[in-house]
């Protein structure tokens, strides 16, 4: 089920996953994660087969024109990456995936037995959520973890959530079952903007990470890409007067949060939840004008 898999030797790794879908609101964790593969310089060395593990009439591969005649199939991927890191004093993998549709049980065990065979020191997974937020604000990163030397070695929370999970909730379960250390960052991003990739959600995710691990990373063009991105989001806020005043209403609900709290993923309301708030604002100013 592991395909292209390449022998490599790694100085201490530390292991960082995001899967696109369910756990990467705005696209921010599967881009954060592949900005970190890309910079540095890391080599695929390993690609985990998708036939086993999705619905393809639901994740869909994708057909390309290669040269303007001949097409290529491009399925759902879940690679690897590793990468030597000079100046570092430890290496990286980075897994750059999709969550899959089934078989969850045995897909995490695959990406168990890679970590253990690579004697990965810890995994940090990334994940980001729709929340009531607003984008002119800076990304909020709340840090999790279950084990707990690693929440006081690291300053991390335990969290507290209860409910419905993702591939990112069932792959810590199974990593501690090995003992192989594990925390989670996730960013919130506002449930109002439909434009993806978030870039700036992903450098804020990218900065914490790099904190988190000790190895250093380019942001520069993250960081351009963010600036033109708020810049983007900012003219078409204010091209809607509706939007712009919710907008100023969720500013006003960060700027009365101490900046010492942390925002809990049990205390998230849900997507359904937030599009309900957005709607029942703008039905309300609908009705007052």
């Amino acid at each position: 089920m592991v395909l292209h898999h390449k022998e490599v030797k790694l100085r201490n790794p530390v292991m960082i996953a995001a899967f696109r879908g369910w756990n990467d609101a705005g696209e921010g964790a599967s881009f954060a994660a592949a900005h970190l593969a890309r910079v540095w310089a890391g080599d695929k060395i390993a690609t985990i087969d998708p036939e086993d593990f999705y619905d393809f009439q639901v994740a869909r591969p994708h057909v390309e024109l290669v040269d303007g005649f001949s097409r290529k199939v491009t399925w759902p991927a879940n690679d690897l990456w590793a990468a030597h890191i000079e100046g570092a004093e430890r290496d990286a993998l980075v897994l750059v995936g999709t969550e899959p549709n089934m078989k969850w049980k045995t897909f995490t065990r695959l990406i168990v037995d890679l970590a253990a065979e690579h004697d990965v020191s810890m995994v940090v997974t990334l994940g980001a959520l729709l929340a009531d937020v607003p984008h002119s604000r800076p990304v909020n990163i709340t840090g999790t973890a279950g084990d707990r030397d690693l929440i006081e070695r690291l300053g991390l929370e335990r969290s507290r959530y209860e409910g419905p999970t993702g591939i990112v909730g069932v792959l810590h379960e199974a990593l501690g079952t090995v003992h192989i250390p594990s925390a989670s960052l996730w960013a919130a991003v506002p449930h109002y903007l439909a434009v993806t990739p978030n870039p700036k959600v992903a450098l804020a995710l990218v900065r914490q990470t790099t904190d988190l691990v000790g190895i250093p990373a380019e942001v520069e063009p993250l960081e351009a890409a963010a600036e033109a991105y708020d810049a983007r989001v900012s003219e078409m806020v204010k091209a809607d007067d509706d939007v712009q005043a919710y907008v100023r209403l969720l500013e006003e609900r960060t700027d009365e949060r101490s900046r010492e709290e942390i925002i809990d993923l049990g205390d998230l309301p849900s997507g359904d939840s937030l599009a309900a708030e957005l709607e029942h604002f703008l039905r309300e100013r609908g009705d007052a004008s």
